[in-house]
């Protein structure tokens, strides 16, 4: 169960929050071999691989239209419409992220803009093993064809039979995927990555995965092929006070509990009374739930700490900077002033992590393991390129010209300078 702590001392949060352990030596070595064997040996490599890891005979790595004619009879017309109801929430919520060109005069003669271009081919990766993320489909391709992509290729480990869980399908349907491949793990990044016989190399690689697929996205990036972020096990922390609902909280935590056994929940606190409330909330909810056994091992890696104020519990959240950040207070309107570092935001007692992850509109492919410091979840911005623009007239010549040259001459960079000078000369003549 959830180790608690009480009042700990600065000199103690690194070690309290510290996330679960992992062997980096032992998971480079054997993730670099099977992104070499892949990059040599292509589609051979990957059959093997399949066969090894998913347990499944593959000869046709792309789904064909029929696949998926047949997943849409298997989703029952409840599950459609919520996907589609996820979709049109989700879609609404990044097309008002659009980029707006602005044509800025810095100077009299100089003028300068953004262009906003889509990246061309795009991979997604969508985790199938205990649990099909068929919800990653719609964060990812919703935005990717938003943004204009021209190709959104999309790679998930088939079931042991060869077959793709159906509500993927659908939901790559729905979502506007180009083709779907029935590859998965390391082999499919490093398929996307390199390119194989039958599956297209991409310039970008999307999605979550567990700590092999996030160390491959890791090494293949940035020499190769861009990626996301370095997203890896789920996590989630939760503020509490004395006014939260106890059963709330325990929901909260065991939802992110239940994505695997490597998944970290912390709940911080300023109530030493809501602490057993919580834990017997948790335990009672735990015994109910399909995946209990997986939710009970990551508790294990999981903390509540009593702090002082509310001061110090932003202080260890922005300190842990979380994938996600419930914040269930009287005053959570007060304390979200106060987030820094963080992926996404769960704000007051109605509003569930679990909204996030389906149908607020919000995007839950987000930074773990401390990275909220420096990356952004997944936008529209993720899926396109900025490309600058400058024109210069006489007048610009005149007004920057010789900046220009004093500076690329203390640079020692004459060719620079020469460049300028001969067209100041041209103007003057």
């Amino acid at each position: 169960m959830i180790s608690v702590f009480k009042y700990p001392d600065k000199a103690e949060w690194e070690e309290i929050l510290s996330r679960p352990a992992k062997n980096s030596e032992q998971l480079t070595s054997v993730v670099g071999g099977i992104i070499s064997d892949v990059r040599a040996r292509g589609d051979e490599a990957l059959r093997l691989y399949e066969q090894r890891f998913d347990k499944a005979e593959i000869k046709d790595f792309a789904v064909s239209q029929a696949e998926i004619d047949a997943a849409e009879k298997a989703v029952g017309a409840r599950l459609r419409k919520a996907m589609e109801t996820a979709h049109a929430n989700i879609r609404a919520f990044h097309l008002q992220q659009a980029f707006r060109e602005n044509h800025c005069r810095v100077t009299d003669g100089v003028e300068c803009w953004q262009k906003s271009v889509a990246i061309e081919k795009v991979g997604l990766y969508i985790p199938g093993g205990t649990a099909p993320l068929f919800s990653t489909v719609l964060m990812l391709a919703t935005p990717a064809k938003i943004a204009g992509c021209k190709e959104i290729i999309l790679c998930t480990p088939p079931q042991p039979d060869g077959s793709v869980h159906p509500a993927i399908l659908v939901a790559a349907r729905i979502a506007g995927v180009d083709k779907i491949f029935k590859v998965g793990g390391v082999q499919a990044i490093a398929a996307m990555a390199y390119g194989t016989e039958n599956i297209p190399k991409v310039y970008k690689i999307f999605g979550p995965g567990n700590q092999y697929v996030t160390r491959a996205k890791q090494m293949v990036s940035p020499a190769d092929v861009a990626i996301d972020m370095p997203a890896g096990p789920s996590e989630v922390m939760v503020l509490a006070d004395g006014s939260s609902n106890a059963a709330f909280v325990a929901a909260d935590l065991l939802s992110q509990a239940e994505h695997g056994i490597d998944s970290q929940v912390v709940m911080l606190t300023t109530c030493e009374e809501i602490v057993e409330k919580v834990i017997n909330e948790t335990k009672y909810q735990l015994a109910t739930l399909p995946r209990k056994d997986i939710a009970a091992e990551a508790l294990k890696n999981s903390r509540i700490i009593v702090l002082t104020n509310d001061a110090e519990m932003m202080e260890m959240a922005n300190y842990y900077a979380p994938e996600h950040l419930i914040i269930e207070t009287a005053n959570y309107l007060k304390l979200a002033e106060k987030v820094v570092n963080a992926g996404s935001v769960f704000l007051g007692s109605l509003t569930p992590e679990s909204a996030g992850d389906y149908a607020s509109g919000t995007n839950h492919t987000l930074p773990t393991n401390g990275y909220a410091k420096a990356y952004s979840g997944v936008n529209l911005d993720a899926f396109c390129r900025k490309i600058t623009f400058q024109h210069i007239t006489p007048d610009g010549i005149r007004t920057i010209g010789p900046a220009v040259e004093e500076m690329a001459a203390a640079e020692q960079l004459d060719a620079h300078r020469r460049a300028m000078v001969l067209r100041r000369e041209s103007i003057n003549k």
